[in-house]
């Protein structure tokens, strides 16, 4: 048995099955239309965790390690 029970031999009629289908260039054009697709997908992460990192340091460099103090009071209604 192969993968999910369905064995070596099912796997090639159902390939054979789509090329006869949708055809070779078709399905080529398809694979490389996702690869482009992928492509750009993980350029983008990498952009965003590049400008993420950035803003990342810059936040860094704004806060010198002052304090500042706060206190809350408590501001009592008369009704």
């Amino acid at each position: 048995m192969g993968v999910g029970g369905i064995g070596i031999w099912q796997l090639l009629i159902i390939l054979l099955i789509v090329v006869m289908l949708f055809g070779t260039k078709k399905l080529r054009n398809l694979g490389s239309d996702l690869g482009g697709a992928l492509k750009g997908f993980k350029s983008a992460i990498k952009d965003d965790e590049a400008d993420s990192d950035s803003e990342s340091e810059e936040k860094q460099e704004d806060s010198s390690g002052e304090t500042i103090d706060a206190t809350a009071e408590k501001v009592e209604s008369n009704k």
